[in-house]
């Protein structure tokens, strides 16, 4: 059985997850928490690739 891990933390993925889209791609996390996160990074990435701000 393969493990999977939450893409922000890297806790194990019960039941409940939450995908999120980063970049074109699908990844799990576990909480709401982790997708806050992993939103806000990538934010924070396409304004500083994009000289926004």
């Amino acid at each position: 059985m393969k493990k999977t891990t939450c893409a922000a933390c890297d806790c194990e993925l019960g039941a409940e997850t939450i995908t999120v889209k980063l970049g074109g791609k699908s990844v799990e996390v576990c909480c709401q928490e982790c997708a806050e996160a992993l939103n806000e990074a990538e934010a924070a990435r396409s304004s500083a690739s994009t000289g926004g701000e």
